[in-house]
Formats: structure tokens, sequence, C-alpha cells
């Protein structure tokens, strides 16, 4: 897998992973980082194995999707908080555990139903040269990723499995004691992504979500600030109402600027496209708005419904956009969300990882007796008149089983945006702004 194979990848999940979130808020502020939460699940992936690695390499867009889970399997599945390791569960893994062991001596063919397509070992070196990239010193935006795994300090884990986080993710393993001290371990771990984040991301991980029973916890932090390219002058600011649907408005600061953008007119989804660099330009804010409110909720509902990883690749690429004088009326805003992934990742197809009887994270162990009990993520972002300032942090916690015109871009009613790292078009944040505070 090469740097654009993994950028559609990790678009596609971008995509996917938004649209599930709408399910559960048709209206709200959306704002996450597909990035973050992609590296987080990476690492799990490098530990998981059989049909644990299918499930989370199609969800994540590493290799194409199988037939979607039955609803039985996902009702099971999502019933995450029955007891550990049931005696009728034991026997289960020692027979999962006995035909794992005979796959080594299977054809090929078969071979290729118990492991991802698409060679993950590439999925991994590309993601550590996104990384590389991202994390270069001499850029004038300010963007820091870290990884880190925390274990059980009396827990067993493969070294292949943390010598391929290091390598790949530059996760370094620190032991804790979860077992005796969950309380303080959970705090430690918060105060490490407060510190990766300049104090934006806190308390990630929530009270109770680390346990006696959690061995391991994979974190991936994310900060960016830049400055825009092209600033809004601070007086020029106004005071102006935000259309929340057809009836309903709020009051906001608009901020004011002409200057020269990438721009189009996308006629299909009646939007306009508009790209905002940062100063270097590797990385822009990238706006689509719809024309007006024309449904009964956020006039979001179609265009986020059209939205596929073709049509945003088309729709937000420069050379098919104008680069013209252009009017940009944009609401400072800020959004601080919070999201458990459980049930989403597993409507989305990764529904092993999560289940005591079929989870086979046996790469991480050889004891092979782990289960993903938390997927947990929050997102922050400030746009004002200098730029931008976003921070997102997830924590995967795994437990023993148990024109030539001047156009005009009037920000005044629900928008999506898009922080994209603009060599390798892969998406940083993604939000939906609907609601000024």
């Amino acid at each position: 897998m090469d740097s654009e194979t993994l950028c559609k990848a990790n678009t596609t999940f971008a995509l996917a992973l938004y649209k599930k979130l709408i399910e559960d808020d048709k209206i709200g502020n959306i704002f996450c980082s597909p990035f973050s939460i992609s590296a987080a699940l990476a690492m799990v992936l490098l530990g998981a194995r059989g049909n644990t690695a299918t499930q989370m390499s199609e969800v994540l867009g590493f290799s194409e999707p199988s037939a979607p889970p039955s609803g039985d399997d996902l009702q099971c599945s999502l019933q995450t908080d029955r007891p550990y390791l049931m005696q009728s569960q034991m026997q289960t893994r020692m027979q999962m555990r006995t035909q794992i062991q005979r796959t080594s001596r299977l054809p090929a063919y078969l071979r290729k139903c118990l492991k991802p397509e698409g060679g993950k070992d590439n999925v991994d070196e590309s993601f550590a040269q996104l990384l590389t990239e991202l994390n270069k010193p001499e850029a004038l935006y300010v963007l820091s990723i870290a990884n880190r795994l925390y274990g059980e300090k009396q827990y067993t884990f493969d070294k292949l499995f943390l010598a391929e986080t290091k390598k790949h993710y530059g996760a370094e393993l620190e032991t804790v004691d979860f077992v005796s001290n969950p309380e303080e371990s959970r705090v430690h771990i918060n105060n490490w992504v407060e510190e990766q984040t300049q104090n934006k991301i806190t308390n990630l991980l929530p009270a109770g979500v680390v346990d006696a029973s959690t061995r391991l916890v994979l974190v991936n932090a994310i900060y960016f600030k830049g400055k825009w390219n092209s600033q809004f002058k601070e007086e020029n600011t106004i005071d102006g109402e935000f259309r929340l649907n057809k009836t309903d408005t709020k009051p906001v600061k608009l901020m004011i600027q002409k200057a020269k953008f990438h721009f189009s007119f996308i006629e299909e989804a009646n939007c306009k496209v508009l790209e905002m660099p940062y100063e270097g330009e590797d990385l822009s804010m990238v706006i689509l708005l719809p024309n007006d409110i024309e449904d009964e909720t956020t006039g979001l509902e179609k265009l986020e419904e059209d939205l596929t990883y073709d049509k945003f690749k088309e729709w937000t690429d420069r050379d098919t956009m104008g680069f013209v004088e252009v009017e940009v009326r944009l609401p400072r805003f800020k959004m601080e969300e919070n999201y458990d992934l459980n049930k989403v990742l597993i409507s989305m197809g990764m529904v092993d990882a999560f289940d005591v009887g079929k989870s086979d994270l046996s790469g991480m162990s050889p004891a092979n007796d782990l289960v993903v009990t938390k997927v947990v993520h929050k997102a922050f972002v400030e746009v004002n008149e200098e730029g931008t300032e976003a921070a997102a942090a997830t924590g995967v916690v795994i437990s023993e089983r148990a024109a030539l015109i001047t156009e005009k871009f009037i920000v005044d009613h629900p928008f999506l945006c898009y922080i994209r790292h603009n060599p390798s078009k892969s998406i940083l944040f993604a939000g939906r702004f609907s609601s000024p505070e």
C-alpha cells in the first residue's frame, strides 16, 4: 500500500465514520479526527489475526469489504456488558486457538480467508512515512502526533508486536498498574494526552473506563495550530446571524476578508467549495457550503448523503477549482466533542474485536486472551481571525476477557469543514458546524 492508497483508505473511513456519527445526531455539531482513530486502530490491527483482522482491515478501508455482519452478530457484539469468559466461551476459545494453530498448514488460497488482503505490512510502512511527513519540525504550523501504549506491568506482551508498534507508529510501551491502581493509571494516561494536546484534550478516559481487567490502552493524540495564509483582520469582524434552519438563528461574530482562494461551485450538489490554506500551504481548511437551507433540518442532509470518496476527491481537487477573488464571511467558532465509538465501529463491521468469544488479538500476547472493551475519542477545534487550533485523541482500551468576478462565500448557515494535509491529501480533522455555542 502506497501513500495514495493509504490516503484513499483513510478518507473512505473518514466519510463512512462521519455518516455513522450523524445517524445518531441529525442536527448537532460534529467534530473528530478520523486520522487519529485510524492510527489508533491500525496499532490494534498489528496484533489482530484471523477474522478479527479481516473485519478491522475492511472497516479501516485497507482491504475490500466482504458481506456485512448479520443482525445476530451485531446484537451479540453490542452486549459488551455481559460477564466475561463463561465456561462455554472458554471451550470456544480453545477450539479457535487450535484452529488458528492449524492455519499455517493450510493452502495459500485458504489462508487468505484468515488474514486481510492488501499487505498489512505495507499499511504500517505507509503510516510510518506519513507520520514522519506530518511531524516535520520545519513546518510553519504546529502539528504534533503522538502514539503510546500503556500495558499492565504483570502482563506479557508479544515482543514483535511491541517492536512493530514502536517502529511504525513511534509508540513506546509504558507499564502501569491496572490491576492494583486502575484509577491512578487512568489519570496518568489522561495527563499524558493533555500534555501532548497543549491542554486542549482533558479527561480522555472517563472514570470507569479503566479497571482491574484492563491489560492494554493504545492512545493516539494529535494537536494542530496554524495561522491563515491570508489572515482576517479583527477590526473587520462584525456581529451577524447564523441560520440554524429555515426559521431559527443565533448570533455570531462574522470574520470578513477578500482575497484569492481556490473556489468552485458544485452544481450537482448545489454547494460551494472553498479551500483556505494555512501558512506554508501544506495544510488547509476545506469548507463545503450548501447554497441555502433546502431541507427541514440543517440544509446538509442531501450533501451528507451523497458525499463519497470519489466525489470528495473531485470536488476538492485544486486542479478542478478556480483560483479567484472571494469575499469570505466566516464565523468564529469552537467545537469540543466526545465519542464512545464501540457501537459505531461494530455497526461498521468491526464486530469480533469487541466480542469476548470471537476476538483474536493473539499477535499482541501469547496468552491470546484479549478483547477490545472501549474505543473513546475526543476532539477540539477553535477558528478565529488568526487561524485554527485543533486537537484530538483516541484511546483504545483492551482488556483481558473476562470566477473573474468576486465570488461571495457567506458562511451564515450550517457547513462541513475538513482540515487536510495537502501533499498527502489526508483528512486530519472533519466536522459539521450547525450551531454556534
